[in-house]
């Protein structure tokens, strides 16, 4: 006969599975409410007729409705879908393969999909010629010629969107930075210039200056030379030679003063160029201080203050680089936070975002200085560990792990909790970015899909 223990032990073990098959069946019913409200917003303005009775149905399940209300409903709009088809069918949306370049024309009646997909394939082709490697960019494209609703679109162009309110910032940024150096260097040619011009100046001054002495004694050389042809008594002589001289030494004296009045200016000049150059020099290296920070905040994201994805696209390079050398071994650890987008809804995305910079700050509190790690999407976030054994580096994940678990958030009075799932792989000889990234995400999908708030290995 069976111990009661036995008995115990098998009714906690059903309690769990109905424990866990009642929160599998919630997640479910989450999603379906959550495809209901967008099936919705994708139907309205198909038909007047129809909007009524899709508006009931996503007021219906958006204050969660029973199952017996929406079963009302749901027959409720068959019928009302059926009216509206037996007087003017509901046109079917056609994919527009034209907007994928040497793809067959589309139909008329998609005319109006065929050209937006169009457009937003040549707004993603002109950014993608300003930066061809930009990952973004390059994924948007992929994805484009593949949609085949409304929402799926309407994701691409809020995306693309994005992408061009940012390129155009970054181009007025830079745009107005350039200015700025135009506008100093300019400043700064014409001092020299005047400078130069200074100098010149008295250079020709000197010269004139000099042919002006010279002229004056050849002048007194010749007049003298006159009187001692002429004279006659040597008294008279000795006095017109006394004045000659007398009048040559004046002006020698003078041309001299000038002379020293002019090598001071000319010191004095040349020692305001040096101060000037140095300045120059120190403004130079300020610019280009204040460029490279600049540079560096183009490659952080502008909420966490961690790297974003072009920094992260340069350090995997750099790391995939390091990973061929013996005993230097790379991790790249892939996470995704847990039923974010229920805080966004429920609380609003300040609160979204609080709690993003709590766990970026969470992660960065937890690794060393030589890691990496860096925020590349909206809840998406990647590491790279180098040196250390890949045991070590899953202990540390787990570690960073329970240290977001154990982040306490209250919104509106009530507590949150918030988890992270992680998927990690390490950086093996031939490894493309892609290839790397795809055995992480993997490894992610596994963790997101086995329960959340896990790490698992590729």
């Amino acid at each position: 006969m069976p111990e009661p223990a036995d008995w115990k032990q098998k009714y906690h073990d059903s309690l769990r599975e109905m424990e866990s098959e009642e929160k599998r069946w919630r997640q479910i019913e989450q999603a379906l409410r959550r495809l209901i409200g967008r099936l919705c917003a994708a139907g309205m303005g198909i038909d007047l007729q129809l909007d009524d009775e899709l508006a009931a149905l996503a007021a219906a399940n958006r204050r969660n409705a029973d199952a017996t209300e929406l079963e009302q409903l749901a027959e409720s709009l068959t019928m009302a879908v059926r009216a509206v088809d037996a007087v003017s069918p509901v046109p079917t949306i056609v994919i527009a393969p034209a907007a994928v370049p040497g793809a067959k024309a589309a139909p008329a009646s998609v005319a109006r999909w065929d050209s937006t997909c169009t457009a937003a394939a040549k707004i993603l082709q002109s950014l993608r010629s300003l930066d061809a490697d930009d990952a973004v960019t390059l994924d948007l494209m992929s994805k484009l010629p593949h949609i085949s609703s409304d929402v799926g679109l309407a994701a691409i162009l809020d995306k693309t969107a994005e992408l061009v309110h940012t390129r155009g910032a970054t181009l007025a940024l830079e745009c107005a930075q350039a200015a700025s150096v135009l506008t100093e260097v300019t400043n700064r040619l014409e001092e020299v210039s005047g400078l130069l011009a200074e100098s010149g100046m008295d250079v020709r001054s000197r010269f004139e200056d000099t042919v002006s002495v010279n002229d004056s004694v050849i002048s007194q050389v010749r007049e003298l030379t006159e009187a001692v042809n002429s004279a006659t008594e040597l008294a008279v002589l000795q006095t017109l030679v006394n004045a000659r001289l007398e009048t040559v030494t004046e002006q020698v004296q003078a041309f001299r003063s000038r002379e020293e009045d002019r090598q001071l200016e000319h010191t004095g000049r040349a020692e305001r160029m040096v101060a000037r150059i140095a300045d120059l020099e120190r403004e130079t290296q300020d610019l280009t201080s204040k460029l490279h920070r600049e540079k560096h905040g183009a490659r952080l994201d502008p909420l966490t203050r961690l790297g974003n994805r072009k920094s992260f696209d340069e350090r995997i390079a750099l790391d995939l680089s390091r990973c061929a050398q013996p005993n230097l071994p790379v991790t790249m650890l892939l996470w995704d936070l847990d039923n974010f987008k229920v805080v966004n809804d429920s609380y609003g995305h300040r609160a979204g975002d609080r709690v993003l910079q709590s766990v970026a700050t969470c992660f960065l509190s937890g690794l060393r200085a030589e890691d990496f790690v860096a925020r590349i999407g909206g809840e998406e976030f990647v590491m790279l560990m180098t040196g250390l054994p890949f045991a070590k580096s899953q202990q540390i994940a787990d570690e960073l792990r329970g240290g977001v678990e154990s982040l306490r958030f209250h919104f509106r009075g009530t507590p949150v909790r918030v988890t992270v799932s992680c998927g990690f792989t390490d950086l093996r000889p031939g490894d493309t970015p892609d290839s790397a990234f795809d055995r992480a995400d993997a490894a992610l999908y596994r963790a997101k899909h086995g329960g959340k708030n896990a790490c698992i290995a590729a």
